[in-house]
């Protein structure tokens, strides 16, 4: 069992940046964990994947090039480094964990943490 706590939401304006911190309960170096964001009325979607050793990362197109994710396995705690921000980027901001390999699907996910609101102003 992995307990996840995100944090660092908050209000920002468009083009403003926010780092989100994902803290897990124990060591996750052996999972994959992915960033996923839910606004109100829409879907949750994914945002961005990390392996398991931090080294690699795939986006949303949408976010390529704004949003920087990272895992910090000493720490155990990942990071989502949110820049030049866009309205469209608000809604609740969702970690999760599953062994090994990253992926997009986040049914695939085993371990959630209880989210946190990004809200951009235009």
């Amino acid at each position: 069992q992995v307990q996840l706590v995100e944090s660092g939401g908050g209000l920002v304006q468009a083009g403003g940046s926010l780092r989100l911190s994902c803290a897990a309960s124990r060591t996750f170096r052996n999972y994959a964990l992915g960033w996923f964001r839910q606004a109100p009325g829409k879907e949750r979607e994914f945002v961005a994947a990390i392996s398991s050793s931090g080294d690699t990362t795939y986006y949303k197109d949408s976010v390529k090039g704004r949003f920087t994710g990272s895992k910090d396995n000493a720490k155990n705690t990942a990071y989502l480094q949110m820049n030049s921000l866009k309205p469209e980027d608000s809604g609740a901001y969702y970690c999760a964990v599953r062994p090994f390999v990253s992926s997009r699907k986040d049914h695939e996910y085993d371990y959630w943490g209880q989210g946190t609101q990004v809200t951009v102003s235009s």
